[in-house]
């Protein structure tokens, strides 16, 4: 399976299936000065990240399936979210599968169990997908959520410093 990441210039910064990757800042003072923001506005853009990924995932799509269990000549399926119906089936040669979209085709038994098989193949290779996005967008929140405390403290510690001072000369 290919790899849903790809790189974006800068070197170490990547992206997911369009979820951005948070940069880790190891120097804040560093961090600070290129940006060429003071920690108020750094910590508003870096909350504002953090809110734009976490509502980004929220839209990110996720395949719906409906599944169809065959026990002898009872199945039990569903009628509508939530709501199942059991039926008694009369032996056939054929089927009728729900297709979507208000399009249901009529299928030979072995047609419709490969039908099945292949939409149950790809639904797991979906979730692979979907969960290994899901971590990927976890992982960028813990990032940036780490690097606003390190903004955060680094701005208490240097209002400290200069309050230092004017303290000592106080006393």
């Amino acid at each position: 399976m290919a790899s849903s990441c790809s790189s974006v210039s800068g070197g170490d910064l990547t992206e997911r299936r369009g979820i951005p990757a948070a940069k880790f800042i190891e120097a804040v003072e560093t961090y600070l000065s290129q940006s060429g923001l003071d920690a108020n506005s750094a910590l508003a853009f870096l909350q504002e990240r953090l809110k734009s990924r976490i509502l980004g995932s929220a839209s990110m799509p996720f395949p719906r399936y409906k599944q169809v269990w065959v026990l002898a000549l009872i199945a039990d399926f569903e009628v509508s979210e939530g709501i199942y119906s059991r039926a008694h089936i009369e032996d056939s040669d054929s089927v009728c599968l729900w297709l979507g979209a208000n399009v249901m085709l009529e299928y030979s038994r072995e047609e419709a169990t490969a039908l099945l098989e292949k939409n149950l193949e790809n639904a797991k290779a979906s979730l692979e997908v979907l969960v290994g996005d899901l971590q990927f967008l976890r992982d960028q929140v813990t990032i940036t959520q780490v690097t606003i405390a390190r903004v955060y403290n680094w701005d208490v510690h240097h209002r400290r410093l200069k309050q230092a001072p004017a303290v000592a000369t106080d006393s």
